[in-house]
């Protein structure tokens, strides 16, 4: 295990700069997610943390050990990429101790950690096959594995499963999720742009926003207080309801933001009245689109079946103490009841 200490690390390409001043601790064992927009500067942070780019200013340490300059197979990390980055013509054996033969290590020894790792992985059936006999699934583990035998100190996962179809996104989360368990909570540090992953995987999710730290936190303090606009819309499925102008008023805000959950059906009274425009169901909830006259259509969340189609009046309220403001900035000023809230 390993903790990692950001401190003011900037990066630029010529004038253009792309990392602008992060600060941050990562914790020993922990698993931390990087999440944001496409261009945001996630994968840039990783590889300034792997070595594979060069800090333009700021301190990156490695318990208390200043790294900046070192190499990357000098600071003790392994990294997993998007594209497996596997040699064709080498077996899945021979694929996962490359990196070890590289570095001098014996047969033995290779052999040794190669098959304690596929089995953890269950590639032990697969040792002798070639990338090309094996799944996605199965290749994005065989590159886990090759990670594996190196025993880093601080496993770097740079979008690992964008390449994944749904249902194996799913099984390698989970097997990730598992190995950082059985691994005594290894280091780990995951860039995703898909918040599930994020919010399922991480002990603390760090969120970017052009290049600086948004927010830092747990996923349920994410969800729960986001400090901005730019978080709350971020962070959570399906997205935060935001209104303002005349809806934000009356709790003495710019913007309200309210989940879908936090919306609810109140047909004898109501604090805002709307017709249904759209209704869809997801797995075990269902969610109506609700035009009450903001900019955007209300996301109310329904339990089990919609009883409610297009075209229908639907009466709603927040419920009490659910109310995020948030400033002309788009900064947070706190949750708020309002008084005849559900």
């Amino acid at each position: 295990m390993a903790e990692l200490q950001l401190r003011d690390i900037r990066k630029s390409f010529g004038a253009y700069e792309v990392i602008k001043g992060v600060s941050m601790d990562i914790r020993a064992g922990e698993f931390m997610v990087f999440v944001g927009p496409s261009g945001c500067g996630k994968s840039t942070l990783l590889r300034l943390i792997a070595g594979l780019e060069e800090v333009t200013s700021g301190t990156l340490s490695s318990d208390g050990r200043v790294v900046n300059h070192l190499v990357p197979s000098k600071r003790g990390i392994a990294m997993v990429f998007q594209s497996y980055a596997l040699y064709p013509h080498m077996t899945v054996f021979e694929n996962m101790a490359f990196g070890m033969q590289l570095a001098g290590k014996d047969k033995q020894q290779c052999r040794k950690r190669v098959e304690a790792a596929a089995e953890m992985l269950q590639l032990t059936p697969y040792l002798k096959r070639l990338p090309r006999q094996l799944s996605g699934g199965q290749r994005q583990r065989v590159a886990i594995g090759r990670a594996i035998v190196r025993d880093p100190a601080v496993f770097l996962f740079d979008e690992p499963l964008s390449n994944l179809d749904a249902a194996l996104r799913v099984a390698t989360r989970i097997e990730i999720a598992r190995l950082h368990r059985s691994m005594h909570n290894t280091t780990m540090i995951y860039v995703t742009h898909d918040q599930v992953e994020a919010m399922t995987l991480a002990d603390r999710i760090c969120v970017l926003r052009d290049g600086r730290l948004e927010q830092i936190g747990t996923p349920l303090e994410l969800y729960e207080h986001p400090n901005s606009t730019f978080v709350a819309g971020f962070i959570g499925s399906p997205k935060m309801n935001f209104l303002s102008e005349a809806f934000a008023m009356p709790f003495d805000a710019n913007t309200i933001g309210i989940r879908a959950e936090h919306l609810a059906i109140d047909q004898e009274g109501g604090l805002w009245v709307g017709n249904v425009v759209h209704s869809e169901m997801l797995g075990s909830d269902s969610y109506i689109y609700l035009d009450i006259g903001a900019a955007e259509p209300l996301i109310v969340r329904e339990g089990g079946t919609s009883s409610h189609k297009p075209g229908e009046t639907v009466r709603i309220s927040p419920v009490a103490g659910q109310i995020h403001r948030f400033d002309a900035t788009g900064r947070s000023i706190g949750r708020t009841e309002m008084r005849g809230a559900a």
